[in-house]
């Protein structure tokens, strides 16, 4: 077993290179929305039991099916009141199951990433080449269905295997989802390519609140709000990154949606310091003006460990 899987660099956050966000803003803001498809019976995985619960399993999948016949279109319909643009975690199989959904994002303009093919079927166990065949699926069902390159990635129910962040670094996706190590982006250690390790969220996802802490509807606001006041704060020195990951079928419940709507008008009573974004366009800046600053950094404070992910050189 391994230290440490030496997938990016220890990198002290105190006086990196500034960060600026176009037009001299603070914190870029993103929202990424999960829509997934559960499979009522998926295929099983010796590593991990899809539902938690014995198979049939008809509370929970019916629990999650809420989303993509009830959820998504509210929360569509919130983030249209205040001009936000979702960055969808996707499940590619939905273009096939309801591609009235996609449908729906790509008439907003949403960006697509992939969230592997079914949030039931895990990486744990594939081999490279069958990895390389759900990016494959990935890429061309999203254009087929959307006209967009994807070009982010989060594993499916955040499973992984040592090759994964090398693979979609060969397939030219730009970031990762996958790592929780920061709140700036981050160059990842891959073997080729420049991919991004791009802020996302567990202590701010709706999946946590609700399913993990079972916290209220108040209290989640109140953390979002807090949140983001004290990346806002600090991007004065250096520009962080706020995401707010969500599942409609969690989130869009009639009880707790209206209060959620609570913390998207703090944040967007700040349009003058925050840089409403989509992830695509957050890593693709970092990439253009950031990347080679920040691996001059690393070098310059002699923190380079050597090797790739999972690779000690």
């Amino acid at each position: 077993m391994k230290a440490d899987p030496n997938l990016y660099d220890y990198w002290p956050y105190a006086g990196r290179p500034k960060i600026e966000w176009p037009g001299g803003k603070k914190l870029a803001f993103w929202i990424a929305p999960n829509i997934e498809f559960y499979e009522f019976m998926p295929p099983s995985n010796p590593q991990r039991s899809p539902w938690p619960n014995a198979i049939p399993n008809v509370q929970q999948y019916s629990q999650r099916d809420f989303g993509n016949r009830v959820g998504h279109l509210r929360l569509m319909e919130l983030l249209d009141r205040h001009n936000l643009r979702g960055s969808v975690s996707l499940n590619v199989a939905l273009c096939d199951h309801h591609p009235e959904i996609i449908e729906d994002c790509v008439k907003r303009d949403w960006e697509f990433f992939s969230h592997g093919i079914y949030n039931t079927r895990y990486s744990y166990g594939l081999s490279p080449e069958q990895e390389q065949a759900v990016l494959d699926d990935s890429i061309k069902t999203v254009e087929k269905a959307s006209g967009q390159r994807i070009r982010g990635y989060l594993a499916p129910a955040l499973t992984h295997t040592e090759d994964t962040l090398d693979l979609i670094a060969e397939n030219d996706f730009w970031y990762s989802c996958d790592l929780f190590q920061d709140d700036q982006p981050q160059p990842l250690k891959t073997k080729t390519g420049k991919l991004v390790s791009m802020p996302y969220s567990l202590e701010v996802n709706d999946v946590i609140t609700y399913s993990v802490n079972g916290w209220d509807p108040d209290r989640y606001t109140d953390i979002l709000k807090r949140h983001f006041d004290q990346l806002l704060l600090e991007g004065e020195k250096s520009g962080t990154v706020m995401c707010i990951p969500l599942h409609a079928y969690l989130v869009s419940q009639p009880n707790r949606l209206k209060v959620f709507e609570e913390a998207l008008k703090h944040i967007c009573s700040h349009q003058d310091d925050v840089w409403f974004a989509t992830g695509k366009e957050i890593a693709e800046y970092f990439r253009n003006n950031y990347w080679d600053q920040s691996l001059a950094d690393i070098k310059a404070r002699g923190v380079v460990s050597g090797g790739t992910g999972f690779n000690h050189g």
